[in-house]
């Protein structure tokens, strides 16, 4: 054998797919180290000995069949086959049989790679996600799967509900077109930045979302980023846990407008708000009479329910404030 046969040989030899060479009797001319590593054993076990002596029964006569089949064809076939590991276990493997001349009779070969741990690593990520999904469509919250630059590539029922479009036109879109005019944009960019960057893995914040009707709730987000290995993030999943009911859009209220309706929340009388905010009576009289007609409220109770209703004022925080402010426990 010339350098480069034997060479060539010494690649087979010790190559990661295992490999072998059988008669016509289903015995082993050669086999390579992979190939023995499937048995238990090494190459010098294997050659000269029988599919029986190394293989179960039945997948012994399937074995045979094969290489009969070869032999018959004369062309080569490539298979699936199932077969048992020395430890008892399934395994399974994909490659080809064909018929090769061996001192100047006419055998089997075969080349395969054993996929069994790809095979199970891929049936455990497909149960992962099974079961990644059923806990995002049976929870009932709003929640969606958000590329680095926006875009939904995942989302749950109930936030194509949410929305009032069908889940296919859900995925796909651009975050940024299911979110209404509201003065805390930029700030939520400002956040959405820094959580790419890594500058922080989680944050709680709100935002007003707009449907297809053009109605619009304050919600409550979540947002987690996904993986942590590369610089920067490359998805995002945003998760909403609390929404004010749906409204049509009104104007935006003013800070002192917003300021009025927590002092107001909080048991204040007129007169308290003035002194607070150090406006005249006559000025917060004007200011509640106008809140009253952009709310559609016609009492201060109604004014200040609301308030929280629509998302205005922070349900879960004391003193009243603010939804927009920022949330003592919002970064992780």
């Amino acid at each position: 054998m010339d350098d480069a046969g034997a060479a060539f040989a010494d690649l087979v030899d010790l190559a990661p797919a295992a490999a072998f060479i059988r008669d016509c009797q289903g015995r082993y001319l050669w086999a390579n180290h992979a190939y023995a590593h499937l048995y238990g054993a090494v190459p010098e076990e294997l050659v000269g000995k029988c599919i029986e002596d190394f293989d179960a029964p039945a997948e012994a006569v399937q074995f045979r069949a094969l290489d009969q089949e070869i032999l018959t064809r004369g062309t080569p076939v490539r298979h699936t086959l199932d077969y048992r590991r020395p430890d008892g276990s399934a395994g399974r493997a994909v490659g080809h049989r064909f018929p090769v001349r061996e001192n100047a009779r006419t055998c089997v070969a075969g080349i395969y790679v054993d996929v069994t741990d790809q095979l199970r690593a891929m049936v455990q990520w497909q149960e992962a996600e099974d079961n990644l999904q059923a806990l995002r469509d049976h929870s009932g919250l709003p929640c969606a799967l958000l590329t680095a630059n926006g875009r939904v590539v995942e989302a749950s029922a109930a936030a194509a509900e949410l929305f009032r479009i069908g889940l296919p036109d859900l995925v796909g879109r651009r975050a940024h077109t299911l979110l209404a005019p509201d003065p805390g944009l930029d700030r939520l960019h400002r956040r959405w930045n820094g959580l790419i960057a890594r500058r922080t893995r989680r944050l709680e914040t709100s935002a007003v979302l707009v449907d297809a009707q053009g109605r619009q709730r304050r919600a409550q987000l979540h947002l987690t980023t996904v993986g942590h290995s590369a610089a920067r993030a490359r998805h995002v999943w945003a998760v909403v846990t609390h929404l004010s009911l749906a409204h049509d859009a009104h104007p935006s209220l003013t800070a002192a407008q917003i300021r009025i309706l927590s002092l107001l929340a909080a048991g204040s009388s007129n007169g308290d708000i003035a002194s607070s905010l150090k406006l005249s009576r006559q000025t917060v009289d004007y200011h509640l009479s106008r809140l009253r007609e952009l709310l559609g409220a016609a009492t201060r109770p109604a004014l200040v329910a609301r308030a929280y209703v629509l998302g205005i004022l922070a349900p879960r925080a004391w003193p009243p404030r603010s939804a927009t402010a920022a949330h003592p426990l919002s970064t992780a």
